[in-house]
């Protein structure tokens, strides 16, 4: 039998699958079929997951384990902040390590434990890192002047007083943000627009872009909401809000360098910290790393993409979740940034 878990950062979930426990791995091919079918075939009980995260042995041997991600449209994503944390909880338990290193697509990235958020929600903080500015690591085509912070008039919006900046970390990222005294520039609506409109045939971003709209609630706490590039509305995006907490550093105060901050996200909350380098900007992401299912199915069904005969045992870490999302301030997405009291 093989196992896989249903995991989430923030409630973007993943399936986790461990290629090391196979007989025989599955091809790049069969796991893109995968992500696609897993929704459609998994058991009734489980919700719909985001993609699907694959472990393997790294070929660097200064990593505890490899990773992959394969979003639910089969398409692959250099890194995934949120489904990082999950991975290197596991790869924690797996190794007894609390403190190591995980190779990604966007190369070998640090990871460590730290205090847990609550009463069974673990807690791990992992680097985000590239960061650029440049058009090829942006796949953006057609807008000369970049560095793009704060920018109006840009031929894919609808509004000319929206700005928007863009940052590849190293998934590429499109970010508008606002504060307080301008609470109506943003919108679900506009948001899901815009990530539609640049996530088909456009001739700016030609391969997609993750776009995320966020506002201040103060200095140092943003709401962010993300469509995400091959997904599109997620509960959260690890490298949109790591993106989005660097550029909100970098155009409302540089003094918030090595400031923690805090995000609320649909799914929840996280904390990120943007440190300053000679070498270039890293932000930390810190969430939790919850396991709410394991799936035990024949390696032959999992070739197949196919979840339906899977036995399910629930873990009840997602009440604990729950738990304690329910005593956070609940942001809506909205006309105007404040508190509601409805959770998620």
């Amino acid at each position: 039998m093989v196992k896989l878990t249903r995991v989430h950062g923030s409630e973007n979930s993943f399936y986790l699958l461990d290629q090391r426990q196979l007989k025989q791995t599955l091809t790049t091919a069969e796991l893109s079929r995968f992500a696609q079918q897993a929704n459609d075939s998994a058991p009734a009980i489980l919700g719909p997951v985001d993609g699907v995260l694959v472990v393997s042995k790294s070929n660097d041997d200064h990593a505890a384990g490899r990773m992959q991600v394969f979003n639910r449209d089969g398409s692959q994503a250099s890194m995934c902040g949120n489904g990082l944390r999950t991975v290197s909880r596991y790869l924690a338990e797996q190794t007894h390590q609390t403190d190591f290193v995980v190779q990604t697509g966007a190369g070998d990235l640090p990871v460590h434990q730290v205090t847990a958020f609550a009463q069974n929600v673990p807690a791990f903080s992992v680097s985000i890192q590239p960061v650029s500015f440049d058009a090829d690591a942006l796949g953006l085509h057609q807008i000369s002047a970049l560095p793009m912070l704060n920018q109006t008039k840009m031929p894919f919006a609808d509004s000319s007083s929206t700005a928007f900046s863009a940052v590849a970390v190293p998934n590429p990222h499109l970010i508008s943000l606002t504060d307080h005294n301008h609470p109506n520039a943003l919108s679900v609506d506009s948001l899901g627009n815009l990530g539609r409109k640049l996530n088909t045939m456009n001739p700016w971003f030609p391969d997609g872009v993750n776009v995320s709209f966020g506002w201040e609630i103060n200095d140092t706490t943003l709401f962010v909401r993300t469509f995400e590039r091959g997904v599109g509305f997620t509960n959260a995006c690890g490298t949109g809000m790591s993106a989005t907490s660097l550029i909100w550093v970098l155009t409302h105060s540089t003094s918030l360098y090595e400031q923690l901050l805090t995000i609320y996200n649909p799914g929840g909350m996280v904390q990120t910290c943007v440190h300053h380098q000679t070498d270039g900007d890293t932000i930390d992401l810190i969430g939790n790393a919850t396991f709410t299912d394991h799936l035990y199915l024949n390696e032959a069904d999992l070739h197949a993409g196919n979840l339906s005969d899977a036995e399910v045992t629930v873990t009840q870490e997602e009440v604990a979740y729950q738990k304690f999302v329910a005593q956070l301030p609940q942001w809506s997405f909205g006309e105007t940034a404040s508190p509601v009291t409805q959770t998620n």
